[in-house]
């Protein structure tokens, strides 16, 4: 957990093994039995949690809402502080790409015309803007429950801004 905390408030780049090891309680050659390196861990811990969306995801029908679907799940305790550093300022970006595969993969139903040049952006427009959001929501400490900033995502796509403007 120690790893996971350390990439919210830092780069990779900067976190060393013996940081790691100091305050897991482990010592370096216990690292080096699981993980080459710190990017080996950083997979590690992508893969996992987007094994898990892939396990939740499998357990719902294909609808509209799979990206929602995605969120929610990922709205768990456990998950979250996991999910807040892989998203954060200093989060991976390759991350992020990989949540994005993992949700459309034979996952998005979505009506957008099919084999036509627009629809890989309309499904970009979709995924990251979902995405977005939930990293702001993340961001300022879920100040929305987690109703309100469903419904609030719900609401922006079918009716838009509109409503909020005065």
């Amino acid at each position: 957990m120690f790893f996971v905390s350390y990439t919210a408030k830092s780069r990779i780049e900067k976190i060393s093994i013996q940081e790691i090891a100091n305050k897991s309680g482990y010592n370096r050659s216990t690292f080096y039995q699981y993980f080459s390196d710190i990017y080996e861990l950083l997979d590690f811990v992508e893969t996992n949690l987007l094994n898990y969306i892939k396990e939740e995801l499998a357990n719902k029908e294909l609808s509209m809402d799979t990206v929602q679907n995605a969120l929610h799940c990922l709205d768990k305790r456990e998950y979250l502080s996991i999910l807040s550093a892989l998203l954060g300022d200093y989060g991976s970006t390759r991350f992020l790409n990989r949540l994005k595969r993992e949700i459309t993969l034979n996952r998005l139903e979505l009506n957008f015309p099919q084999n036509q040049s627009i629809t890989p952006y309309l499904i970009e427009f979709y995924l990251s803007t979902s995405l977005s959001l939930f990293r702001l929501w993340l961001q300022r400490q879920k100040d929305l429950s987690s109703e309100e900033f469903f419904k609030l995502v719900d609401n922006l796509y079918t009716k838009g801004i509109t409503p909020y403007s005065k």
